[in-house]
């Protein structure tokens, strides 16, 4: 593996909760809770989802960038909605960022976030290839779907059903 590498936005909150706002170790890029603020940790979009979405998410694609990735190399976003509501909104904003190579997500509900005017915060897992080490399209196999006609011959007969055994009573002892 290598060294632990570790960068900041500069927002007001990584200091007093003491957090990294992306740690890289290895393959593995962890990009913390991004929320809409601007450069000046100023938040943006205040009672708009979707506005809030697409700062989050340029604000986590900044922060790959600083780590010399891209949104394709996201494996895994976490995104904590205080409205689900809402989640069109969000969801569009995703979609536009990851239609070329959508990651594994989850959505949550959450009651609120660190700051009450904050709708959405997405965090994300990336993969970061080693230099020395071969992308793992390389190592992985897609296969097709296997046509009907070889399925069916595959396919085990089917089985008779079993006639139920009369059961017997256990002999009562006097």
């Amino acid at each position: 593996m290598g060294q632990i590498a570790r960068i900041s936005s500069g927002t007001p909150w990584e200091p007093i909760a003491g957090y990294s706002r992306a740690v890289r170790y290895g393959d593995l890029v962890a990009v913390s809770g991004t929320t809409a603020t601007d450069e000046h940790g100023t938040i943006v979009g205040a009672g708009q989802m979707y506005v809030q979405a697409r700062q989050a998410l340029s604000n986590l694609h900044t922060a790959l960038e600083r780590m010399g990735l891209g949104i394709g190399n996201v494996v895994r976003t976490r995104v904590f909605l205080t409205n689900m509501g809402r989640f069109a909104d969000a969801a569009r904003a995703h979609r536009e960022f990851f239609a070329e190579s959508p990651p594994a997500t989850t959505w949550v509900e959450v009651r609120r976030l660190v700051d009450p005017r904050m709708m959405i915060e997405i965090e994300a897992d990336a993969y970061a290839p080693e230099p020395d080490r071969a992308a793992p399209e390389a190592r992985v196999k897609v296969f097709a779907p296997v046509p009907k006609a070889i399925a069916k011959k595959r396919a085990p007969a089917p089985r008779k059903p079993r006639k139920p055994s009369a059961a017997k009573k256990p002999k009562r002892r006097k």
